[in-house]
């Protein structure tokens, strides 16, 4: 469920949602949430998915991206498969050391009982689509085609700490008593610094 929270920074009244179980089960209520936070709005999203429908996926993030939504995706467990995507789409991603994140090729489902035909298409459908994919997601990680490609081939499982390596994601610990705001301004507070104020 959507959340809000009343802080006395810049968190209040942020719109938290949570992108867990199957994505394609569920991207018709994430989406309601999402089409709740105003264009060009913020929201958190907390990640614990090991994937579903891959056309969900593109929903979400086709939502996020159109609607120019300043998402904060954090990876509160496992992001994996179709999740993936959404969690690209957002403006800061946010990792633990034991946040886990598996990369492997989509796999596209259709009806059982198919004709001949029917099934060829299909297949020319899934390899155009499986490139095209894979190519959007390198894109909106900013990451080389090449890095997400061989995470991809044959799969991989990445942990938090690789993928912050990689300079994909912040990595935070957990700290009693640290809650996730006071990571993000202090984020905030570092790149304030070392970046000089534009005038408008």
């Amino acid at each position: 469920m959507t959340r809000q929270r009343n802080r006395d920074d810049d968190w209040s009244e942020l719109v938290e949602i949570a992108v867990t179980g199957d994505v394609g089960e569920r991207a018709a209520d994430i989406s309601k949430e999402l089409l709740a936070v105003p264009p060009g709005g913020e929201c958190v999203l907390y990640f614990d998915s090991p994937g579903g429908s891959a056309y969900g996926a593109i929903s979400l993030l086709s939502i996020l991206a159109l609607r120019d939504v300043r998402a904060i995706g954090v990876v509160a467990g496992e992001c994996s498969s179709a999740a993936l995507w959404p969690l690209a789409a957002c403006a800061r991603r946010i990792v633990t050391p034991y946040s886990v994140l598996l990369f492997h090729p989509m796999r596209w489902q259709s009806e059982e009982n198919v004709q001949l035909a029917e099934a060829a298409e299909w297949a020319r459908h899934f390899g155009v689509l499986e490139d095209e994919m894979e190519r959007l997601l390198a894109a909106y990680f900013g990451a080389p085609f090449e890095t997400i490609r061989a995470w991809m081939r044959p799969g991989r499982y990445v942990t938090g700490r690789e993928f912050a390596s990689a300079g994909l994601a912040e990595l935070i610990e957990l700290e009693p008593g640290r809650p996730l705001w006071s990571h993000v301004n202090a984020f905030r507070g570092k790149r304030s610094a070392s970046k000089p104020t534009r005038g408008r």
